[in-house]
């Protein structure tokens, strides 16, 4: 018989960043219930501010509903990904929470809300790592890291002597490039409006950056130009409709492969002209990665990590401690920062 120690039936009151309403987030006092049958209680360590965040506090997150704990540096896997985002509510999976703050019940975000010192999630998203990995460095790779690695190396399935558009060059599009060099891709052309992310796209891999504003044509014909017929493979990692339908259009007529990532505002639609697909491109959409499978990939690239087969500590340009939480979004409003880690 195995004995439970008793704090794990009790109530743990802790600190989270509450968002009771879109906007600003909120440090409180809050409470975990223990997890039920199936559920894992996690204290955290350190946690990523993700766009994704950002999105959900600007209240444009599908079916998105406050009070909510943000938080999504976790991996649920791609299907369990399309069903809570297709889901009018966010709750845990048996429709309840575990949160709760001045007597009033606070979602989950998307069964995971790691802006908390203590989480409750299904214990299927829950994947064990190399104890020697740093937390407040691997924290990554449960959301940003491998939704962008993962687009290149799964979705797209990039292949060597390639070329590539990056459209966006924050942590997302930042991965895509190490994904595409790590397939082997002979050029990676980074697109975006902020010349300061240049030096840091080179350094994990791009070979040419471009600022739209500087062309007076379209950068889906500068994009043609510079590789005679258009690149093998791009990505969108913004989430606006001109750029989704720019890196569309600048993918090879015949055998290009476009990857949306980035997130439009609920409720978005977008209209093309049908010929940029009746030419023989193909246009996909990713979410986290593509095939990740929580358990498989996690402690893969972990140990990838470990072993220095790619530097992701290089997308870390800020740590700051928990109760500066709102600085880190002002971080990421700006453009002045890639990825900010908080810790605990």
């Amino acid at each position: 018989m195995q004995c439970v120690p008793l704090a794990c039936f009790q109530v743990i009151r802790c600190r989270a960043a509450v968002a009771w309403a879109p906007g600003k987030l909120s440090v409180e006092e809050v409470e975990v219930a223990p997890p039920k049958a199936g559920e894992v209680r996690i204290k955290l360590v350190a946690t990523g501010i993700c766009r994704t965040d950002e999105h959900l506090l600007q209240g444009c997150f599908p079916n998105a509903e406050f009070p909510v704990i943000p938080g999504i540096s976790s991996h649920t896997g791609m299907w369990r990904m399309q069903l809570l985002i297709s889901e009018p509510q966010h709750l845990l999976p048996d429709k309840t929470t575990r949160f709760s703050c001045k007597g009033k019940q606070i979602h989950h975000f998307l069964w995971v809300s790691t802006f908390a010192e203590y989480t409750v999630v299904p214990e299927y998203t829950v994947a064990k790592i190399d104890a020697a990995a740093p937390l407040d460095k691997v924290c990554l790779f449960g959301c940003g890291f491998s939704t962008g690695y993962g687009a290149a190396i799964n979705t797209a399935k990039v292949k060597p002597g390639s070329t590539c558009a990056v459209f966006g060059l924050g942590g997302i599009g930042l991965s895509v490039v190490m994904g595409c060099k790590a397939a082997g891709a002979s050029r990676i052309i980074g697109v975006d409006i902020n010349k300061d992310k240049f030096a840091k796209a080179k350094e994990l891999g791009a070979t040419d950056c471009i600022n739209p504003r500087d062309f007076q044509k379209p950068i889906q014909e500068v994009l043609t130009e510079m590789t005679g017929q258009g690149v093998d493979y791009s990505f969108e990692a913004i989430g606006h409709k001109d750029t989704m339908i720019a890196a569309l259009a600048s993918c090879n007529m015949s055998t290009g492969v476009c990857v949306m990532i980035g997130e439009l505002d609920s409720g978005s639609e977008i209209s093309i002209d049908p010929t940029l697909l009746l030419t023989g491109r193909t246009w996909k959409g990713t979410v986290l990665g593509g095939s990740w499978k929580t358990r498989e990939c996690i402690p893969k690239l972990v140990s990838s990590y470990l072993e220095k087969k790619f530097n992701s500590d290089l997308l870390i340009t800020h740590t700051l401690p928990f109760a500066k939480v709102n600085e880190g979004f002002e971080l990421l409003r700006a453009g002045k920062s890639i990825r900010t880690v908080l810790l605990f």
